[in-house]
């Protein structure tokens, strides 16, 4: 028999505190321990909670002591369940045999009112698809894509490598709040997306013929899961994406992980995550962006992505004026626990894969 993989408990809602799209963050006095926790729910899971429920958490995050994920997570309120969702037309299951599955709405199945555009669609029509590792690389990619065209309809296409809710990113929320997104997508078992679609595929297709979008960013949600070898980390998908949006007649631009500032061997530079999903993972071309910095990091990056040229196309972007594009952007930037002055090569990266991807747009009338 296996071992427990969860770690259970029960406990009181204590103070309801902030809230974003689709999340709720609570302080929950554990049962037994008294102790105080910070806890997540996700109401369109588990309902509403309120000051003296009775909460039932998984806390196993914060057994481990992870710090994307560190949140005791609101499994149920069991003495006031919500009601039955009314029956609707949708029948995708995600996060599939799991005590949370959920049916969702997908964008493209036959109760859909978008299914008969999309049945039909098969083409990206040429459309800039900006590919990153981190979830972090999201608000940077905008902020590049903004410095160059303010008014861009950008569509974020999160696959399921490392969040699934779309709900956990405050980052989304806040995007989406200030109209930086036009709008979100979650494949794959992510869930929580403003469309939900089964594939990256069909998560891009709806992008550009749904939600009407010049331009896509496809990562992955928060949580990067990494095992310090070549092929065990969730960033992996980079190099699938790419294929992606080749199949589907896309210009796919790699954004790359860069940085001075991570104290791994194996992240200086560029990221081996970066050199393994398009070196080796991703099939089709792309326009792999090498932001112009300072040396002595831009002969180690130019030496890095030299491999790379065998396939993909290198291009140069100056970063003049996105510094301050950073530091406009309307939620905290952060990777792997470091901001934008503690890690700034990294945000420059994806801020010029946004500024890139922005240049191929068509002319504005």
């Amino acid at each position: 028999m296996s071992p427990p993989v969860i770690t259970w408990r029960r406990g009181e809602v204590l103070e309801v505190r902030r809230a974003w799209r689709g999340a709720v963050e609570l302080t929950v006095r554990q049962e037994g321990t008294g102790d105080p926790v910070r806890a997540l729910a996700y109401p369109a899971l588990v309902g509403d909670p309120a000051v003296g429920d009775t909460v039932l958490l998984n806390t196993t995050a914060q057994t481990m002591g992870l710090g994307t994920g560190g949140y005791a997570l609101v499994v149920a309120l069991p003495e006031r369940l919500p009601a039955d969702p009314p029956r609707g037309p949708g029948h995708l299951v995600k996060t599939r045999y799991t005590p949370l599955q959920a049916v969702v709405l997908g964008v493209d199945e036959q109760g859909s009112p978008h299914h008969e555009v999309l049945r039909a669609a098969d083409d990206l029509g040429a459309m800039p698809v900006v590919v990153a590792d981190l979830h972090s690389a999201v608000p940077a990619i905008c902020a590049g894509v903004r410095a160059v065209r303010p008014g861009t309809r950008i569509a974020y296409v999160m696959t399921d490598g490392g969040a699934l809710p779309l709900w956990f990113s405050m980052t989304a929320a806040a995007l989406r709040e200030a109209d930086w997104l036009a709008g979100t997508i979650t494949a794959g078992q992510a869930v929580g997306g403003d469309l939900e679609a089964v594939t990256v595929h069909s998560a891009l297709l709806a992008a550009r013929h749904v939600l009407r979008a010049d331009l896509a960013i496809v990562t992955q949600g928060p949580g990067n899961l990494g095992t310090d070898t070549r092929w065990g980390f969730s960033g992996v998908a980079a190099g699938e994406a790419v294929n992606a949006v080749a199949t589907l007649g896309g210009h796919a631009v790699a954004a790359l992980r860069i940085s001075d500032a991570d104290p791994r061997e194996r992240h200086q530079g560029v990221s081996h995550h970066s050199l393994t999903a398009y070196g080796r993972v991703a099939l089709a071309a792309a326009d792999v962006v090498v932001p112009e910095l300072d040396e002595p990091l831009a002969s180690r990056v130019a030496a890095d992505v030299a491999p790379l040229r065998a396939r993909h196309r290198i291009v140069g972007v100056p970063v003049d004026g996105l510094d301050q594009a950073l530091r406009d952007v309307p939620v905290k930037l952060s990777t792997m626990g470091r901001g934008l002055d503690e890690d700034h090569a990294h945000f420059l990266a994806s801020a010029a894969a946004g500024r890139y991807a922005a240049s191929l747009l068509p002319a504005a009338d």
